[in-house]
């Protein structure tokens, strides 16, 4: 004897519904995977209000390299592949996104930071057409706002065929990030490892050095867009506070890179952190500004959007990432 439930009667009432609708041949017909994968991601940008003003997350790709030992300066290998893996990362690769910000404040649209400009690795380059995607016109940009000068963070300021990509826009860096690696003795002096960022900084701003905006770490850099120094990744790396209304948030930029060890774990030290103690300093100041303020923070280097939450737990802080929602 058949046994009957309700389980069985609902699974034959809807196989019945489909046989009445869909027909016997329906039933029968093979799979057919009739369109071809896409290949590709949707445009990557997202959009959110602080108060007036309308910040855009933009997706520069991924950077993806195989975990070593000597990628944290004072954590084992064993204790690298434990934080990933409990975040449900693979324990064998590092995943370093890229996420840059624009901030539309209603008279200005200010870029902080340009993204790879598709020179680091095959994995990014997205930026430009995600640019395009948000209807932004590159022309139509009046600043870009540099936080240090890692290629990452500057290449985006020219095209592949090296014209600038936002001919219109006054460009502001870091005074302390200039003084360093525009100086030709700090240069000649570094290690190898350091010299082609040397190189690459004289690419890019060597053309244009007479009308860069040097501006002091502290110092408003747009209307509600204020500087912070944050120095340790480099030596003049800043961060951003942005304001409108009773609403702020702020990037912390590089202060801290992937956000399941560095977060979870700010004790921690990469190996392209150039004063590695002082990166510590500056991180746990603005983490625990963004936890006891209960702000929203963006990291470039985190998941995309790349924004959330920060609260305290344990010895380090977690991310709590801010909702995919229509908040516009």
């Amino acid at each position: 004897m058949t046994e009957l439930n309700r389980r069985t009667m609902l699974s034959g009432a809807a196989l019945a519904g489909a046989a009445i609708t869909l027909g016997p041949i329906a039933l029968n017909a093979p799979a057919r995977a009739s369109v071809p994968a896409a290949g590709k991601q949707v445009p990557g940008f997202y959009r959110y209000k602080i108060g007036d003003y309308e910040v855009t997350a933009l997706n520069d790709g991924v950077l993806n390299f195989e975990l070593k030992d000597g990628f944290i300066k004072n954590a084992t290998l064993p204790d690298i592949q434990k934080a990933l893996a409990d975040a449900f990362q693979p324990a064998d690769v590092v995943r370093i996104p890229f996420t840059a910000l624009a901030v539309n404040t209603g008279s200005k649209l200010v870029l902080i930071d340009t993204g790879t400009g598709g020179r680091l690795t095959p994995t990014a380059g997205s930026y430009m057409d995600n640019l395009a995607a948000t209807g932004i016109d590159p022309k139509a940009v009046d600043s870009v706002v540099i936080s240090h000068f890692h290629p990452d963070h500057i290449n985006g300021l020219r095209l592949k065929d090296d014209s600038l990509a936002f001919p219109n826009a006054e460009v502001q860096v870091p005074a302390p990030e200039w003084a360093y690696w525009m100086d030709d003795g700090k240069m000649s002096s570094a290690p190898d490892t350091l010299k082609g960022n040397f190189n690459n900084v004289r690419r890019v701003f060597g053309s244009i050095a007479k009308d860069v905006k040097q501006f002091e770490p502290g110092k408003e850099v747009a209307p509600g867009i204020t500087s912070i120094a944050a120095h340790g990744h480099t030596p003049g790396h800043c961060a951003f506070a942005i304001a409108s209304g009773n609403q702020s948030m702020m990037t912390v930029v590089d202060t801290t890179n992937n956000a399941y060890l560095f977060v979870r774990n700010p004790e921690w030290q990469a190996a392209f952190d150039m004063d590695g103690n002082m990166t510590v300093e500056t991180r746990k100041r603005l983490l625990n500004r963004a936890a006891a303020d209960k702000m929203l923070v963006a990291g470039y280097h985190w998941p995309f959007p790349a924004a959330g939450y920060i609260t305290k737990e344990g010895a380090g802080y977690r991310l709590n990432p801010m909702a995919w929602s229509s908040i516009l």
